[in-house]
């Protein structure tokens, strides 16, 4: 079972009435795919309407028609937002090509369902009785093919589901539910983290767990030699699965143990700092740091879910909270209006499976940061990550034209003392540079952009970040 939706379709499943197709106009701009009603095709195939080819071939012929009509929008190369009728569901012969997507069950009350398309023109809507019967016989064929569900108006659940990302107060109580597979699990997680949650989790996960291993805390656990102490004491065979238990830092490190450890093996996050949540521990990035630079060795490597648990954020302390506020408000800039925990997850999950690669507008996601990688860099990354990227943000709202008093007010960054020289160089490191131009995200008239700046121009507005 697929669990999550990266280069697959997405199919939106559900009664008569769900709100299937609202759903795939609001999603389909958002993951920027392209929406296939198939009631649509199939009248196209047919030359006629669907009440028609009921009358012509009862239903029984209809749900042929279906099936061949899902069939050819299954083999579709691109990944899409397949809009299927209520009924695809009770042909088994389905079944398998539904397996090859994400499938996504719109949830409604039947009272709801009947209120928007009963005494319609749907030929199996017009009776009420059957219309109720119909919902109670199909509701556990859903169930059962789904991969989430949501309702229709919950755009933001509907993306983070697709993107693999579970959120819910309490989840790490359920962390055993939410890990996929039934193989043996590593947890992983720093000594704080393991003292704070380590005991809840490692219940929660029961049987499953074979071993547990303790990193240091924050950029310390990015280094070569952790990653190869953890490598050589993991004992997991390519059913496993890491459990990464901690802050952005500490996902990082285990996704890319994760990525690399016999060729990739699975690995699931559960992010306990908000910098985490809204943003580290999504979408697939995993890196360690070399001292050249920060993240410089890493890989793609999409966890197979990531667990969101808000109660997690209580035991924060101040400073920590501060760190993922600059990443929320990063979010928000670019998003252009505020956001919640959940809601800026979303955002990024959207992002992320349009560009899995960082190819395209992904880079976006790293407003401010070609700044804040060269300062944690020269500061030998003992400089908090989010202390920098509130100093990245300034100097990127300024070079955009906008007034970083916004930033100032919430976060108040201050200059920091580190070399200025060993800062430049490690900023012309950075990932975005090509063909020897230096290229920042900036937020233009009609949102961010990737763009070219002169070098005087960037090393004048880093060294204004610096005390």
């Amino acid at each position: 079972m697929a669990v999550n939706a990266l280069e697959r379709h997405v199919a939106l499943v559900g009664f008569m009435g769900a709100g299937k197709t609202t759903l795939a106009q609001r999603l389909a701009p958002l993951l920027d795919r392209p929406v296939v009603h198939l009631d649509q095709e199939v009248e196209d195939a047919a030359g006629a309407a669907i009440p028609r080819i009921f009358e012509q071939d009862g239903e029984h012929g209809f749900r042929r028609r279906e099936a061949d009509a899902l069939a050819a929008a299954v083999e579709r190369r691109r990944p899409a937002l397949l809009d299927l009728g209520g009924g695809v569901a009770t042909f088994p012969e389905n079944h398998p090509r539904l397996a090859e997507t994400f499938v996504l069950h719109l949830d409604v009350d039947v009272a709801t369902a009947w209120s928007r398309c009963g005494g319609g023109g749907r030929p199996l809507a017009r009776d009420e009785h059957e219309f109720r019967r119909l919902y109670e016989e199909r509701a556990p064929l859903y169930r059962a093919l789904a991969n989430a569900t949501v309702t229709s108006d919950d755009v933001d659940g509907a993306v983070l589901a697709a993107a693999g990302v579970h959120h819910e107060l309490g989840a790490l109580e359920r962390l055993g539910e939410l890990v996929p597979g039934d193989g043996p699990v590593a947890l992983v997680a720093d000594a704080t983290v393991m003292g704070i949650h380590g005991a809840a989790a490692q219940t929660a996960l029961g049987d499953r767990l074979v071993s547990a291993h303790e990193l240091p805390s924050g950029e310390q656990a990015k280094q070569a030699g952790v990653v190869q102490r953890l490598w050589s004491e993991l004992t997991l065979d390519r059913g496993g699965t890491v459990v990464a238990l901690g802050g952005g830092a500490l996902t990082d490190t285990a996704g890319f143990a994760a990525a690399t450890y016999l060729r990739g093996i699975a690995w699931v996050a559960v992010p306990t700092t908000l910098v985490g949540q809204v943003d580290a521990a999504i979408g697939g990035k995993t890196a360690i740091d070399v001292p050249q630079g920060k993240n410089l060795a890493g890989a793609f490597h999409w966890p197979a879910r990531v667990v969101l648990d808000e109660a997690l954020l209580v035991t924060l302390p101040e400073r920590e909270q501060r760190q993922g506020r600059a990443e929320l408000l990063k979010t928000e800039l670019l998003a252009g209006r505020a956001l919640d925990v959940r809601a800026a997850a979303a955002y990024k999950a959207a992002i992320c499976l349009r560009d899995p690669f960082d190819r395209g507008i992904r880079q976006w996601l790293n407003l401010g940061h070609t700044f804040a990688h060269a300062l944690e860099a020269a500061a030998d990354f003992e400089l908090p990550h989010g202390e920098a990227v509130a100093l990245g943000l300034v100097a990127a709202l300024r070079l955009s034209g906008r007034d970083p008093q916004p930033v100032l007010d919430a976060l108040d960054p201050q200059p920091v003392r580190v070399d200025r020289e060993r800062a430049w160089q490690a900023l012309l490191r950075d990932k975005k540079r090509a063909d020897g131009e230096v290229r920042l995200v900036l937020l233009g008239d009609e949102g961010p952009t990737v763009e070219p700046r002169p070098a005087g121009e960037v090393r004048s507005a880093l060294d204004s970040l610096i005390a």
